[in-house]
C-alpha cells in the first residue's frame, strides 16, 4: 500500500484502523454495507465466493474492493470464522449529520475462533474453548475459557504426555502460546494455535488482571494462588478475551480449579480409539455421546460431553449421581423432568450474551420461558430423595420478579433483532405507548381535530391537512380567513386559501413527525435497560443454569438406563473389574440381531487376559466395551451389563487399530511402538490397559518377541488390568509363566469350510485362527485360498511350541520357521502327486493312465 498521504481521507481512516488489526480481515462499515479493501477484499472474495470489484483510485491505483450487506453480514462472518479466520468489525460511531470529513469509526469487536458468543457462529452441542498454555520446565499451566458461557478454569500438569492428553481432551478452537516457549510440534502446529508476545504471560500482570476481573484482593478464595504457571496462562487468556470483545466480560465472576488427579487420565490415542464423542472420521456419528445424548437442552448436551471426556474418581460424587438416577427411575420422574427441561433452552449462553450486551429479543423470550418453567421443575424435584436432588433445587430457585418483568416487557414472539422495533410489549412503558400511538394514529387525531375545530369556529371551509414541506396545517378559504380565531398563526398564503398553525397542532406536529424515530429510540433504551438490570442478577442466574444443565444430564442418564437396559454399577474399594453380561452400547444400537453379551473378570489373581480368536470374531468390540463400561461408571451413569463391580481406576490406555503418521514421518509400526511405550511407562496397578495385535507391523520374530515382552512386563512389573488381544498363537503359552494371566478366546466354528462367528468369550485359547476362512468370506479368489491352504499345511509341520518365554533371537529362531520360508512357493497338486509315485512299480497301462490324470490336473 502507498503512504497514507497519497490516499483520500476515508482511505486514510481505513488504513489507520487496518494497521492496528493487520492479522484480521477488517469489516469496515459504510452505510448499509461492510466493505473490505486491498488484500482483505481479495482474500474474502476467495473465501466467501463474493465478487471482487474496484472502488475508484487511491494513491493513483485502483482499490480492490468487496462488500457484504449489513443485514446479511452474520452469515459471511460465520463462514470466515469457521475457516479459522479472525474478523474485526469497524462500526460508525460518529454522527454523519455533524461529521466533517469521514464519519468516525472504530473497531467494536474482534471475532476469533475461540471467542465466539453469537448463536449463529456456534455448534450448540459442542464447547467452543479458548485455551492458553504457559510452561516452566516440565510443569504446564492451562487456562480454559468458554466465553459463550463464562466457564473459566485452570489446571496444572506435569510432563509432555499429560499435557498432550489434556489438549486432546479440550480440543480448543484457539490455543494461545508464548512466542518464546519451547512447545512440542503437536501443540504449536495445531489448527487455531496463536503466538503471543511473552509479556502477555508475565506473573504480575496476570495477577492484576485476574483480581480486577474477579473483584478480589487475591486468588486464595479460588484455590489457585500457588498455581504460578496456570495463573500466567489465565492472565494471558483474559487479556486476549477482553481485547477481542472490547468488553470487561462481566459474566466471568469466578475461576475453578481442575486437578488432574481428580479424573481418570485418557491419553490422546486412547481417546481416539474409544470414539467418545468424535469418531475416527472426525464427526460425532456412532460415538458413545451419539448413543448416550438424549438431553433436553443444548447446555446439557455440552455438559454430558464434558463428563464423558473427563470421567471422575470421586466415588462419593458418582454415587450421588447414581442415587438421583435411581430416584428418577423408581418414581418415573425422568419423563416429567425431561418434558419440563425441553422448555428451558440454552440459558447458559443466553446469559453470556446478556452480560456482553449482545442478547437478542428472542434470547430474552427464551430466558423468560425458562424461568417460567422452574417452579414445575422444582415441584418434580421435591418428590425425590437425596442430597444431590436437594442441592440442585437449592441452586435453581424461582425468579418471579424476572418472570413478571420479562412477560410484561417482551412480546410473545419478538422479532430477531431490536433494530426495527416491535419488541417491547404494549403497556410496559407509557411514554413508548404514547409515541407509538402518535405514530400509528396520526390520521385519526387529525380527523378528530378537524371536527372539533369546525364545531368550535363555525367555519365551514376549515379542514386539517399535511404536506412534507410545511408539515401539519389548518386551511381556511379566503372568504372566511378573516374570521379565524386569534390563536391561529398564519403559516402559508395560497391563491384561494390561508393556512394556519395552532400551538396545539404545532405540539402534535413535533411529536408526530419524530414519533417513529423517538419510539424506536425509546424502545432501544428500554431494551438496554432490561439487559443492564438482568446483568445485575447474573451470578444467581448462572448458578441456576449450571444446576439445570446437571439435572438435564442426569435425567438423560435415567432415560438411557430405562431405554437401553442399563444397570447401576457398584464401586468398591478392592482391586477388581467384574462385568456380567456386558455389552457395547454403540454396536448394540447399530445391529439388528441380538447382541452377544460377555463376562469379564479381572481380580488380584487374574489381572491379564490373553485374547485369541479370528478376525471379525469380536475381540475389538469386547475389549472396547470393557473400557466403555468403565468410563460410563465413572461419569455416574448406569452401564450396559447385568451387573458390574469396579475397583479404583486411575487411567485407561488403548493400543488398538493401525495408522501411520505421514506428516510426522512415522510408519504404522513406529506409531504402534510409540503408543506401546507410553503404556509401559505410565500404566499403574490401577490402570485399565487394552492392547490389540502388538508387534504385527514387523517381522514374525521381532513382532512376537515384542508382544511377549510387553505382555510379560504388564503382568509382572505393572500388574495393570490388561486385555491383550493377539494373533500370535504362541502367546497362549504366556500364562504358564505368569500366573496372573489367563487365556480366553472368541468362539467361532466352521460349517462347509465357512466360518460362523459366535462372538462369545470363553476360557482357554482359540483352537485356530480361521484366517483362511475369513479371507474366503472377504471374497479372496478360490485359487488363492487353495494355494494358501497348501502352504499352511507345510508350515504346520514345523514346531510352534513356545513353552518358555521368548528371551533371545536365537531362541525364537528355534521355535518358528525362517521368515523366508513363509514366502516360498508351495508345491502344486501335480508335484505332490508325482512325489508320491514310484515309476518302477507302475505297469505300462498304469503309467499311461497316470499321465492322463496329471494332464487333467494341469
Amino acid at each position: 500500500m502507498s503512504q497514507a498521504s497519497a490516499h483520500t481521507p476515508m482511505m486514510q481512516q481505513y488504513l489507520k484502523i487496518k494497521g492496528e488489526f493487520a492479522d484480521t480481515i477488517l469489516f469496515y462499515r459504510m452505510g448499509d454495507f461492510y466493505e473490505l479493501f486491498f488484500d482483505d477484499a481479495k482474500r474474502a472474495a476467495q473465501l466467501l465466493d463474493i465478487t471482487l470489484t474496484a472502488r475508484g483510485q487511491s494513491g493513483g491505483k485502483p482499490i480492490p474492493m468487496a462488500g457484504v450487506p449489513y443485514h446479511a453480514a452474520e452469515n459471511y462472518i460465520a463462514k470466515l470464522v469457521r475457516q479459522g479466520v479472525s474478523v474485526a468489525i469497524a462500526e460508525q460511531i460518529g454522527d454523519p449529520a455533524t461529521s466533517k470529513g469521514p464519519v468516525e469509526r472504530k473497531v467494536v469487536r474482534i471475532l476469533t475462533p475461540g471467542t465466539l458468543t453469537d448463536e449463529a457462529f456456534l455448534d450448540e452441542r459442542q464447547d467452543n474453548l479458548l485455551v492458553a498454555l504457559c510452561s516452566s520446565k516440565q510443569r504446564h499451566g492451562l487456562a480454559v475459557l468458554e466465553i459463550s458461557s463464562g466457564r473459566f478454569t485452570v489446571m496444572e500438569v506435569d510432563g509432555e504426555a499429560a499435557l498432550l492428553a489434556e489438549i486432546e481432551r479440550l480440543r480448543p478452537a484457539e490455543l494461545l502460546l508464548a512466542e518464546d516457549q519451547d512447545i512440542a510440534d503437536e501443540i504449536s502446529e495445531r489448527a487455531g494455535s496463536k503466538m503471543l508476545a511473552p509479556w502477555h504471560f508475565e506473573s504480575d500482570t496476570a495477577l492484576r488482571l485476574l483480581t480486577e476481573q474477579l473483584k478480589t484482593r487475591d486468588l486464595r478464595g479460588f484455590g489457585c494462588e500457588g498455581m504460578t504457571v496456570a495463573i500466567r496462562a489465565a492472565g494471558a487468556l483474559l487479556h486476549y478475551a477482553q481485547d477481542t470483545q472490547r468488553n470487561s466480560l462481566p459474566h466471568i465472576r469466578s475461576i475453578a480449579v481442575e486437578q488432574a488427579s481428580d479424573a481418570i487420565i485418557i491419553d490422546p490415542a486412547s481417546r481416539r480409539n474409544l470414539e467418545i464423542d468424535i469418531n475416527q472420521k472426525g464427526d460425532s456419528l456412532y460415538t458413545l455421546a451419539w448413543v448416550m445424548d438424549k438431553t433436553a437442552t443444548a447446555m446439557g448436551s455440552r455438559l454430558l460431553r464434558r463428563w464423558l471426556n473427563r470421567p471422575l474418581r470421586d466415588r462419593a460424587l458418582l454415587q450421588q449421581r447414581q442415587g438421583l438416577i435411581a430416584q428418577c427411575l423408581q418414581h418415573y420422574a425422568w419423563e416429567d423432568l425431561h418434558k419440563a427441561l425441553r422448555q428451558v433452552g440454552d440459558v447458559e449462553r443466553i446469559l453470556s450474551r446478556v452480560a456482553l450486551g449482545s442478547a437478542r429479543p428472542r434470547d430474552l423470550a427464551r430466558l423468560r420461558d425458562a424461568l417460567t418453567v422452574i417452579p414445575e421443575i422444582r415441584q418434580h424435584l421435591s418428590g425425590l430423595d437425596g442430597e444431590l436432588a436437594a442441592g440442585i433445587a437449592k441452586r435453581a430457585p424461582e425468579f418471579p420478579q424476572w418472570v413478571e418483568r420479562l412477560t410484561k416487557a417482551i412480546i410473545e414472539n419478538p422479532p430477531v433483532i431490536i433494530r426495527d422495533g416491535g419488541v417491547i410489549a404494549e403497556g410496559y412503558d407509557s411514554e413508548l405507548d404514547e409515541l407509538r400511538s402518535l405514530s400509528e394514529n396520526a390520521g385519526d387525531y387529525l380527523v378528530k381535530l378537524e371536527q372539533e375545530e369546525l364545531a368550535r369556529t363555525g367555519l365551514s371551509t376549515l379542514k386539517v391537512g399535511y404536506n412534507r414541506v410545511h408539515g401539519y396545517y389548518i386551511e381556511i378559504s379566503k372568504s372566511q380567513a378573516e374570521k379565524a380565531p386569534v390563536e391561529y398563526i398564519r403559516r402559508q398564503t395560497l391563491k384561494n386559501a390561508e393556512r394556519f398553525i395552532t400551538p396545539e397542532l404545532k405540539a402534535f406536529e413535533d411529536k408526530a413527525l419524530s414519533a417513529k424515530s423517538r419510539s424506536l429510540s425509546r424502545e432501544k433504551f428500554l431494551y438496554e435497560e432490561l439487559l443492564t438490570a438482568l446483568a445485575e442478577d447474573l451470578i444467581p442466574l448462572q448458578v441456576c443454569a449450571a444446576a439445570l444443565s446437571e439435572l438435564d444430564v442426569l435425567v438423560c442418564f435415567a432415560e438411557r438406563a430405562d431405554s437401553l437396559r442399563l444397570t447401576q454399577p457398584e464401586l468398591v474399594d478392592e482391586s477388581r473389574l467384574e462385568i456380567i453380561q456386558g455389552r457395547h452400547p454403540v454396536v448394540e444400537s447399530l445391529i439388528t440381531d441380538p447382541f452377544v453379551a460377555n463376562n469379564t473378570s479381572l481380580t488380584n489373581d487374574r489381572r491379564m487376559q490373553i485374547i485369541t480368536g479370528p478376525n471379525m470374531g469380536g475381540k475389538s468390540t469386547y475389549m472396547r466395551q470393557v473400557a466403555v463400561i468403565t468410563l460410563l461408571a465413572h461419569v455416574g451413569s448406569y452401564v450396559p451389563a447385568e451387573s458390574c463391580r469396579l475397583g479404583p481406576i486411575d487411567r485407561i490406555f488403548t493400543r488398538m487399530g493401525s495408522a501411520d503418521d505421514v506428516a510426522g514421518g512415522r510408519s504404522t509400526f513406529m506409531v504402534e511402538m510409540t503408543e506401546t511405550a507410553n503404556i509401559l511407562h505410565n500404566a499403574t496397578r490401577d490402570s485399565l490397559v487394552l492392547m490389540d495385535e502388538v508387534g504385527r507391523g514387523t517381522s514374525t520374530f521381532d513382532g512376537l518377541s515384542l508382544a511377549w515382552a510387553a505382555a510379560a512386563h504388564l503382568a509382572d512389573e505393572t500388574e495393570a488390568f490388561t486385555l491383550f488381544a493377539t494373533h500370535y498363537f504362541e502367546m497362549t503359552a504366556l500364562p504358564e509363566q505368569h500366573p496372573t494371566a489367563v487365556n480366553v478366546h472368541l468362539k467361532a466354528t466352521e460349517h462347509d469350510e465357512r466360518i460362523i462367528f459366535m462372538h462369545s468369550v470363553e476360557d482357554g485359547p482359540a483352537s485356530q485362527s480361521y484366517g483362511l476362512q475369513v479371507a474366503q468370506l472377504a471374497g479372496v479368489p478360490a485359487t488363492v485360498i487353495q494355494q494358501a491352504r497348501a502352504q499352511l499345511q507345510l508350515l504346520e509341520k514345523g514346531s510352534h511350541d513356545l513353552a518358555a518365554p521368548v528371551k533371545t533371537t536365537s531362541k525364537t529362531a528355534k521355535v518358528l520357521p525362517l521368515q523366508n520360508d513363509l514366502f516360498a512357493a508351495a508345491p502344486s497338486i501335480v508335484e505332490e502327486k508325482l512325489a508320491g509315485i514310484s515309476p518302477d512299480d507302475l505297469s505300462p497301462r498304469q503309467a499311461l493312465e497316470l499321465l492322463y490324470q496329471l494332464k487333467g490336473l494341469l
